[in-house]
């Protein structure tokens, strides 16, 4: 049992095949209200070029487009099953010509510099190979003024998640201090965070 238990929550980093299906559609709802938290930070900033890097199941890229209804969204995700998955979730706004979806990774994002004023990252990080780097990456094709934020579930300090991340194949729990760190590392500034009261959920959102 606990090897399946395993090999389940292992999905979360790249999902596949039958059990990578269940964890995407466990992804929409169990995130939701993260997410949705996450969202409001982004109240005082103006977007309408976005990037969604780890894009999951797709509830996130659809609720930005609400958020932002003159913006074009590009998800991007290194599962081929989130791609699928984000691609059916979005098909009107796919067809309408406001959502993009691909294949890639965020330690060499596929686009050129200074094309997004805003990224998002929504519960992804901890799977990120080299996160000075990987923010490096995301420095480079914002736009100068651009913002970039990243929800996440765990502060780096949680017992459940440090518990997960010691099962989970190449998953890191950062804190603030870690993240805050690599985002000065990578060239952002006006740096801030937020800690949801009474959960372990962070906020940060920089500048370049």
């Amino acid at each position: 049992m606990m090897g399946l238990f395993k090999k389940f929550v292992n999905q979360t980093r790249k999902p596949e095949g039958f059990l990578g299906k269940m964890m995407i559609n466990g992804m929409n709802g169990g995130h939701a209200k993260l997410a949705d938290w996450g969202m409001t930070h982004l109240d005082q900033v103006t977007a309408s070029h976005i990037a969604e890097l780890g894009c999951g199941g797709g509830r996130n890229t659809a609720e930005l487009m609400k958020r932002y209804p003159q913006a074009v969204v590009t998800a991007l995700d290194y599962s081929e099953l989130s791609v699928e998955k984000t691609k059916n979730y979005n098909k009107s706004m796919i067809e309408a010509g406001r959502c993009t979806v691909m294949h890639g990774n965020v330690a060499a994002l596929p686009f050129e510099n200074g094309v997004f004023d805003l990224a998002t990252s929504f519960e992804t990080i901890y799977f990120w190979q080299g996160l000075e780097h990987c923010f490096s990456e995301v420095f480079r094709v914002l736009t100068p003024g651009g913002v970039f934020m990243i929800c996440n579930e765990s502060d780096g300090t949680d017992e459940t998640s440090l518990k997960y991340e010691k099962i989970i194949d190449g998953m890191k729990c950062y804190t603030i201090e870690e993240i805050t760190a690599a985002l000065t590392a990578a060239g952002f500034s006006a740096i801030q965070s937020d800690h949801y009261d009474g959960k372990p959920w962070i906020t940060v959102l920089a500048r370049k």
